[in-house]
């Protein structure tokens, strides 16, 4: 199941139907509900702007178009699957541009994020970063359900 949804069959569908308004409504009533409790952590396009505008902490990670192609490029190679560089990046382009365009829930950073370019970083480098936003937002965090 997973291996299909990592397909660029499937990636290439993605801004499509996140662009529905009404999938998009439910899926961030469903997301809301997940975060009731707080204590979550969520990746997404506009977790930050749309589904949690008001999360104690935000990091809007990025990483250049090339980077992030390559990065799929070896995963679906490590998986064994087939793979096109040049196919990978042109989606990777094209969701970029489309999720940024669109008129609902746009890809965009929120004005309180805080910005991780993790290009050239490793994931030892990434989490220790991480860690260190996360201590020093945990002792002012209110931790009530909402």
């Amino acid at each position: 199941m997973e291996n299909d949804i990592r397909t660029l069959a499937v990636s290439q569908q993605v801004s499509h139907i996140a662009s529905i308004d009404f999938v998009r409504e439910a899926l961030v009533k469903q997301q809301q509900a997940m975060g009731k409790m707080k204590g979550i952590v969520m990746d997404g396009r506009d977790i930050g702007t749309t589904v949690f505008p008001q999360a104690e902490l935000k990091i809007f990670v990025k990483a250049s178009a090339e980077v992030r192609a390559q990065r799929r490029f070896d995963e679906l190679k490590a998986k064994g699957m087939p793979a096109d560089f040049n196919a990978i990046l042109k989606n990777v382009e094209e969701r970029d541009y489309m999720d940024s365009h669109r008129e609902v829930s746009p890809l965009r950073q929120a004005d309180d994020a805080l910005v991780l370019d993790n290009s050239h970083m490793s994931i030892e480098a990434q989490n220790k970063w991480l860690l260190e936003q996360v201590e020093k937002v945990v002792g002012t965090m209110d931790c009530t359900p909402v």
